[in-house]
């Protein structure tokens, strides 16, 4: 069961200062917006408390003092991951555990809780290896990779939990734990899937991949064009090897002066794609696709890995967003035409990104070491997201609900975690079958049957019997 929470006293707060090595700050206090900020500013995290963790040591005694003081435990590293206002938590900060040691002969890396993908992507590059980073290199490891982890690579190698070797964390009871397939089987499978579920992961080991350059890139088509190119993608998706990575978005592109004139203000079709091979291949490959209509922009070619953020083009900078996503088990010529109607070029919608992305491949396929993500056997994933700003943000939860809903008949089992959203517990263990739901949650009643851990992405516990 949960328990119940009191605010922190000046006197407890005393102690888990003597307690820790780093700051301690509440509400008020000078660094506190710094330390809570959350990448999605639609959230307004207000923590009781904030612990700057500065080595796992830390982590350990913030969580024995908020496991005393009654307070939930929500850890932040980078800030994309935070999906609720953390009220009366305390948060750990883990954005100063940012070791990254690279093993060449062992082709494997490891980082501390609050690294982000750039840093081991550029040390990782001079030994000729790359990790499965995702769209984005300024997103935190650790969050991304428990969680699942889809990125460029992924048809090829994988979910980047699959390729996980080992872990520390911190559990509820404030112990520190290294696990891996021996040491804990259980929890080593639970972990790779299960996010925050069981504790604070404070520092993750993962193989690398002999990856230096890859043929890809974007290619913008005008809206117009949206029906032929959604249709050419939905056929050439269902031809090409597991080397190529794909996904598709319909973006709605704002009037700014800093957005390229072709796609300034429009409402284009932006077409990503990641191929392992040379490059004739490769351009032999996205032949059906550069063929589909006549593109707007096409930056498609050989890139080294440390450029990888050029495919997609996430931005980087904090906006307020609400978002959400579902996987597919499948994507026929009705599921488009579907999708099209509710979220085509013609349609007035406050939503600035509805995305496929095309998984199969190594994503279907068990981990050498079974783990806990969901979502393994979906064919696709969609996924929308809108501003959560004046005059629009009323609309948007309701306008990213109806795209999702529509291509319901083709829904599989939820969503992938991280892209799943703010949900409660009921959604995310959703996720998962009743075997490996039954699983994560005897897990849980073993190492956090308080449930110190109960926000953000995690399961819900539930008292034994």
């Amino acid at each position: 069961m949960a328990m119940t929470s009191d605010l922190p006293t000046a006197r407890s707060l005393d102690q888990l200062g003597t307690a820790v090595s780093g700051p301690v700050l509440r509400p008020g206090d000078p660094g506190f917006p710094e330390e809570v900020a959350p990448f999605n500013l639609a959230l307004t995290p207000r923590p009781a408390v904030v612990v700057g963790a500065t080595g796992t040591a830390d982590v350990a005694a913030a969580v024995r003092w908020a496991a005393r003081a009654g307070l939930p435990v929500a850890v932040r590293a980078t800030g994309h991951g935070m999906t609720s206002s953390l009220d009366d938590a305390l948060l750990v900060n883990t954005s100063r555990l940012d070791t990254v040691e690279i093993d060449p002969a062992g082709r494997c890396a490891r980082v501390g809780a609050g690294v982000r993908w750039r840093q081991v992507v550029d040390a990782a590059a001079p030994h000729g290896l790359a990790p499965l980073s995702g769209s984005s290199s300024a997103v935190g490891v650790v969050g991304y990779t428990l969680g699942g982890g889809l990125g460029e690579l992924s048809r090829k190698y994988g979910f980047a939990a699959d390729l996980v070797r080992r872990a520390s964390l911190v559990t509820a009871d404030g112990s520190i734990r290294t696990v891996d397939a021996d040491t804990d089987p259980e929890l080593f499978w639970g972990l790779r899937g299960g996010k925050g579920s069981f504790g604070i992961v404070t520092e993750l080991e993962f193989d690398l991949v002999p990856v230096t350059s890859l043929y890809g890139g974007g290619i913008f088509f005008p809206g117009s064009a949206a029906a032929d190119v959604l249709h050419a993608w939905r056929r050439w998706t269902a031809t090409v090897p597991e080397e190529t990575t794909s996904s598709i978005a319909v973006l709605r592109m704002p009037p700014d002066p800093a957005v390229p004139e072709p796609l300034r203000g429009q409402t284009v079709v932006h077409l990503r794609v990641a191929h392992l091979g040379p490059v004739d291949e490769g351009a032999a490959l996205l032949a059906p696709m550069r063929a589909a209509a006549p593109a707007l922009i096409d930056t498609v070619a050989e890139l080294p890995y440390t450029a990888v953020d050029a495919i997609h083009m996430d931005p980087t900078t904090p906006a307020a967003a609400f978002d959400r996503g579902i996987t597919l088990r499948e994507l026929p010529a009705e599921a488009v035409d579907a999708l099209l109607e509710v979220a085509g070029p013609e349609v007035e919608l406050p939503l600035v990104v509805v995305e496929l992305r095309h998984l199969g491949g190594a994503l279907s396929r068990p981990a050498t070491v079974p783990n806990a993500v969901a979502g393994r056997g979906a064919a696709y994933t969609a996924w929308a997201l809108g501003p959560m700003v004046p005059p629009v943000a009323d609309a948007v939860p309701g306008a990213v609900a109806a795209v999702l809903d529509r291509l319901a008949p083709w829904a599989g089992r939820g969503a992938l975690l991280n892209f799943l959203g703010s949900a409660d517990p009921g959604d995310v263990g959703a996720l998962w079958d009743d075997g490996d739901r039954d699983r994560l949650l005897a897990l849980k009643r073993r190492l956090d049957p308080a449930e110190v851990f109960r926000v953000g992405h995690v399961v819900a516990g539930a008292p034994a019997g």
